[in-house]
């Protein structure tokens, strides 16, 4: 027998105790705040056999209410209530062995921001501009590759990492605001440490911190805060569903049930009609909401408590340190349908002004107004989420512009029709609406490159009721002609890597359409950061009559009116006036083009508007 062998038996023979090793590895979240309308607090700590300790707490205005020991030795949950009496500060978490200090965790407390319970969302006065970081700019190449992270930088490959970050954002925040983008969506930057195409973000290997290759926390925090000097807010990108194969629990998941399927992965049926199917199974249901996307992600099982929690306050933790403007929550309908309302009420509740969209991809009106605060659904369920991607007009938008107007049904009066659906909708102005987005082929490409068609799509977009998307590049025509993978979708932002031959930043070397689509798009968002009447006002209609490939669209208050008239015709069409005199424009006998600043005429019966074109004019009423 070895000596060490024989000095353990003689140990335990002789009566001595042999004590585990106990550490922390993380706590998480790692500090809170006082002052927040919900007093109570889930802490994580992970730690070789933490389970064995027992946590104790000394603070005024903190109490612990109670310790959750769960099957993995190496958890413990702790619930705190911090009183409204509690200062910001820091105290420690001592955890104890028959009344012995072991360990103790360093835990603060800080002061919220001023007003922070009372801040305002994005609404329907901006427009978001989304970003896949990874493909916008490389602002530090020095971070491509990154020392414990496995897959490596490379550009030649479309479904790898190209080495965009948070630093090419911040260094390029002037070209978005100078576009008129007023908000910014960025693909999710958690850490997502996997073998292999981790660009993407929805694969999250740890909640609480910025992917390194991006940068850190503290570059995400600077990146909110150099957006916000120039008026543009942040919508963060989370995902509750799934988290990445490669998380750091995953090697010991604190209990049998941390996961949907935790003993072998089946992947979801994606049948999401079976949340609001009043005749669905109950198997049915499960294969939707309990099975994987993929298998490298893993669902996770929002009916267990602790996991419900830990996914509530981590989203709180992220809206309080970045101080953010709201929230995209990714794959909407697929985790568990009652925690999802627990999890927006919560949220809405500690900021009852804040704002968030859901992505529920149906192109069924019914379904995603299902999901939408204030529907009266049949099945008793309540939502808390304010807004959903309006995935039904994105679909009527491509349709339109692509099909001929002279079958009845088709054309542009999709649109139409898509529109008089909105009574399904409790508020369908807080739909955000998209000519397309990073899962989708690029709108230049769904509409067969047709660079008349485009300007008369982004015009409506600009129009319509809702909150405006554009997804970057789609401002220069960016395509994806040789395939829908994501990756090419995805393709780089022109000019975002030194030594790039196109420049869609400076405008160095773009084609000649590409650069009157930028310069478009700028004139037309940079004219409804003003438009109160796009922002506010009434919408009104006239249906496109059979065969005429003409549709128009007020937007209006009291003292003006947007006037949108899309002529999908070859040739000008004279358009009739008579009917928008008596319902929205009375006597008003003139207005502006909003493109070209020039004044057009109404005292006549009748306006022309240019073959294949459109015609937005504002009118003083």
């Amino acid at each position: 027998m070895q000596k060490s062998g024989f000095l353990l038996l003689m140990m335990l023979f002789l009566g001595f105790n042999v004590v585990a090793k106990n550490k922390i590895d993380r706590v998480e979240p790692s500090f809170w705040w006082t002052g927040m309308k919900n007093t109570e607090l889930q802490i994580m700590v992970y730690g070789e056999n933490i389970s064995e300790l027992r946590p104790e707490i000394n603070y005024p205005g903190v109490q612990l209410e109670r310790s959750v020991l769960v099957e993995s030795p190496n958890y413990l949950f702790l619930y705190l209530n911090i009183d409204k009496t509690a200062n910001a500060g820091t105290f420690d978490i001592n955890f104890t062995r028959k009344g012995k200090k072991v360990l103790s965790y360093n835990y603060e407390l800080k002061e919220r921001r001023e007003g922070s319970a009372q801040r305002k969302g994005y609404n329907t006065s901006d427009v978001i501009y989304l970003i896949t970081p990874d493909r916008f700019a490389n602002g530090n190449p020095e971070n491509d590759n990154v020392e414990g992270f496995t897959e490596q930088a490379n550009r030649s490959d479309l479904n790898g990492r190209h080495g965009g970050d948070l630093e090419g954002i911040i260094n390029h925040l002037d070209y978005i605001d100078d576009m008129g983008f007023t908000a910014l969506w960025l693909n999710p930057v958690m850490e997502n440490n996997m073998t292999r195409t981790s660009y993407h973000g929805y694969a999250i290997t740890d909640f609480y911190n910025t992917d390194a290759r991006y940068g850190t926390n503290d570059d995400y925090l600077r990146m909110v805060q150099e957006a916000k000097k120039r008026g543009i807010k942040i919508i963060i990108d989370m995902i509750l569903n799934h988290c990445g194969s490669e998380h750091w629990w995953m090697s010991d998941l604190p209990t049998s049930d941390w996961l949907n399927f935790q003993d072998g992965w089946k992947p979801t049926t994606h049948l999401r009609e079976t949340n609001v199917d009043p005749y669905a199974s109950d198997y049915d249901k499960k294969m939707h909401a309990d099975g994987w996307f993929v298998e490298s992600m893993p669902d996770l099982n929002q009916r267990n408590p602790l996991m419900a929690d830990y996914l509530i306050y981590n989203t709180i933790w992220w809206i309080e340190y970045a101080d953010l403007d709201g929230i995209r929550m990714d794959t909407y309908p697929y985790p568990d349908k009652d925690f999802m309302a627990e999890w927006t009420k919560r949220v809405m509740t500690e900021y009852p002004h804040f704002n968030m969209v859901g992505e529920e991809w149906s192109v069924n009106p019914a379904i995603v107004s299902y999901w939408q605060k204030g529907k009266h659904n049949t099945d008793g369920y309540v939502s808390c989420l304010p807004g959903v991607f309006d995935f039904p007009l994105q679909e009527a938008l491509v349709k339109a512009m692509n099909e001929d107007d002279k079958n009845w049904g088709q054309g542009l009066i999709r649109l139409y029709s898509t529109l008089a659906d909105d009574f399904l909708y409790a508020d369908p102005t807080q739909l955000v609406t998209f000519p397309d987005n990073h899962d989708m082929s690029r709108f230049y490409t769904q509409i067969n490159e047709d660079f008349d068609l485009f300007k008369m799509g982004m015009a409506y977009i600009a129009v319509t009721r809702g909150i405006p998307q554009i997804y970057y590049g789609t401002e220069i025509l960016m395509t994806n002609p040789n395939s829908d993978s994501h990756g090419e979708i995805r393709s780089d932002f022109p000019g975002g890597w030194t030594g790039d031959e196109v420049n869609a930043f400076t405008g160095q070397n773009l084609t000649g359409d590409a650069k009157e689509a930028q310069d478009f798009v700028k004139t037309l968002l940079n004219w409804r950061k003003g438009s109160k009447e796009v922002h506010e006002g009434y919408l009104k209609h006239f249906a496109p009559a059979s065969g005429s490939g003409i549709y128009t669209v007020f937007r209006y208050t009291n003292e003006k009116a947007v006037m949108l008239v899309m002529n999908k015709n070859a040739e000008k069409k004279q358009i009739d006036l008579t009917h928008y005199k008596e319902e929205v424009i009375g006597s008003a006998v003139s207005g502006t083009n909003v493109i070209t600043g020039e004044k057009v005429l109404l005292g006549d019966s009748s306006v022309s508007v240019n073959g294949r074109s459109f015609l937005l004019i504002e009118i003083k009423l």
